[in-house]
């Protein structure tokens, strides 16, 4: 890449910043596995920081750039519907191992 563009954040369900490549580009990640691009293709870093090439096609079909404004909130989900109390489960229960086996058991 010749001259350096700047980060733009891009949000899907996950946030990423990309750079559109002005060069073809081909580099190595730390797995050893080859990525390469070419112009016009985008440069994508993960929140956990892992580069990929993305193709300008798919990129630019999945991702929508984050304006300045926007926050990077969720929005929020509303609580699901509750439900009757017949239909409700009951959570596992942990396995106690030092129970007594006769302990249900009366003497007479």
């Amino acid at each position: 890449m010749k001259a350096p563009n700047p980060w733009i954040t891009y949000r899907t369900r996950f946030l990423v910043k990309a750079k559109q490549l002005t060069t073809s580009l081909t580099f190595a990640d730390v797995l050893g596995r080859q990525h390469s691009g070419r112009k016009g293709d985008y440069l994508v870093e993960s929140s956990d920081g892992v580069l990929r090439i993305a193709p300008r096609q798919i990129f630019e079909d999945i991702y929508v750039p984050l304006l300045s404004g926007e926050t990077t909130e969720q929005p929020e989900i509303p609580a699901p519907p509750s439900l009757p109390v017949h239909l409700i489960r009951k959570s596992p229960q942990p396995y106690r191992s030092a129970r007594n086996p006769n302990s249900g058991l009366r003497s007479l």
